[in-house]
């Protein structure tokens, strides 16, 4: 089983971090791949930066879609789920958002759960994703700790003091699971889970755990009406066309697979790769 995940922004560092989540729970027999776009947003942290990071993650799931061996299931690394009607219109394979996987896990571990994302500029994403997801009832708290997506990458800033401070709070207020509103936050989940004493999901880790059962109990994208293949508009690049275009060559792993982590470049396209 291949599983790629699409961090659609440029950064390298954060998608290595999410690989390494990813590789948490992926289990025996499934290949992780992790990429980013070469060029685009450095962080998502507007609407703005949110349509671009949807075109990256339809153009990179179009051209691995066309390649020669296209995932079995895809994530998209970012909380906002940027891009993720459009992205299951184009496979019938599950396509996953983190947002989307972290709300429903929740309520399976508790009653109520809490976000604690980045930016306050971001909390209006949020309420939206939780309405869309129909976890109004079962949110009850939406907190923003004013860090920056790319200070995430810093392991000697003070952004984990400050997230655990507002997963504490989350838990005074009532929430029975803490869920973390950023990719980039993926590698707190255990430390968080331990210091404030109830649950906390990460997107990422629950996205990768969903699309493997998905992907073994054979379920995929219904492609009835909504999310039927789009039609074929002139002067619309999506797909093979376009990776051509950009220069993304694929990269595959050797027969039978192999073992470790594997990190591949190539015309600014970036994978973390972890064999079964």
């Amino acid at each position: 089983m291949r599983i790629l995940l699409v961090n659609p922004n440029t950064s390298r560092a954060m998608t290595a971090k999410i690989a390494d989540a990813a590789r948490g729970v992926a289990g025996p027999g499934v290949l992780v791949e992790a990429v980013c776009p070469a060029t685009g947003a450095s962080a998502i942290e507007s609407h703005v930066d949110e349509v671009a990071a949807a075109a990256a993650v339809v153009e990179l799931i179009a051209a691995d879609r066309d390649g020669i061996d296209p995932a079995d299931a895809y994530v998209i690394a970012c909380f906002g789920d940027p891009g993720l009607d459009a992205a299951r219109e184009l496979v019938e394979v599950p396509v996953i958002g983190i947002a989307e996987a972290a709300m429903h896990l929740a309520t399976v571990s508790g009653r109520h759960f809490g976000v604690v994302t980045t930016l306050s500029r971001t909390l209006g994403r949020a309420r939206d994703l939780v309405a869309r997801y129909g976890m109004e009832r079962a949110c009850v708290s939406l907190a923003a700790t004013g860090i920056p997506v790319l200070d995430l990458e810093d392991t000697g800033s003070a952004a984990a003091e400050t997230i655990a401070r507002h997963t504490a709070d989350a838990a005074s207020a009532g929430a029975d699971v803490i869920v973390l509103g950023c990719a980039g936050m993926a590698d707190l989940c255990a430390e968080l889970t331990a210091r404030i004493g109830v649950p906390v999901v990460d997107g990422v880790a629950a996205a990768v755990g969903l699309a493997s059962g998905m992907v073994r109990m054979g379920l995929g994208t219904s492609k009835r009406d909504e999310y039927a293949l789009p039609p074929v508009r002139e002067g619309v690049l999506i797909g093979s066309a376009a990776a051509v275009t950009a220069g993304r060559r694929h990269v595959s792993s050797p027969a039978g697979g192999f073992r470790g982590v594997r990190t591949d470049v190539d015309d600014g396209y970036i994978r973390e790769t972890r064999g079964a």
